[in-house]
């Protein structure tokens, strides 16, 4: 077996720009409806900066910015990643709106679709919801899609902030685009 040997920063920094040059022109975002998990808040913006993501908004309860378990979890990357926080939930998903991004919900609904053959509009806002209720009606109604990660175990669902990793990856790297 051949020894691997770890690559070196300069040349992780070389293989993640070459990788940059074969992805979609996406631009993404979330918006976490009321988390209640600051562990999985630190995680979800490692995700969004992972992606190239801009920008988060969060909504109600969500931890915001300044908790502890945010910055242990998120390693630093919430200094990269703006988060706008909106009391109301309503106010965040017109936001999101008002900001020219499509809204599409991560969620089982009788309208959602299989993530990988959903045609992505070019900027999409993902919207995440509570961890145990999912999205509120407040948010799912200004939704104009949604989408799902189908289950091949016995599990129901993933982590919410592994969810939206697993959705904006294939968005990013590999998703139909819609024609606009």
């Amino acid at each position: 077996m051949a020894h691997r040997t770890m690559t070196s920063k300069t040349g992780v920094r070389r293989l993640h720009k070459a990788s940059a040059a074969e992805t979609n022109e996406i631009e993404i975002a979330f918006l976490l409806q009321d988390w209640d998990d600051a562990y999985n808040v630190g995680g979800m913006f490692r995700v969004a900066d992972a992606v190239g993501a801009k920008v988060m908004y969060s909504s109600g309860k969500t931890p915001q910015v300044g908790h502890p378990q945010i910055a242990v979890t998120s390693l630093g990357h919430h200094r990269r990643v703006e988060l706008r926080h909106f009391d109301r939930h309503e106010d965040a998903a017109k936001a999101v709106v008002d900001d020219g991004f499509a809204l599409v919900a991560v969620e089982i609904s009788e309208e959602c679709v299989p993530y990988q053959s959903f045609e992505y509009p070019r900027k999409v806002c993902f919207a995440l919801g509570n961890e145990e209720r999912g999205l509120y009606q407040a948010v799912s109604k200004k939704c104009e899609a949604a989408v799902f990660i189908p289950m091949f175990g016995k599990g129901r669902s993933l982590n919410v902030h592994v969810s939206a990793a697993v959705i904006a990856f294939h968005a990013r790297c590999a998703g139909k685009l819609r024609a606009e």
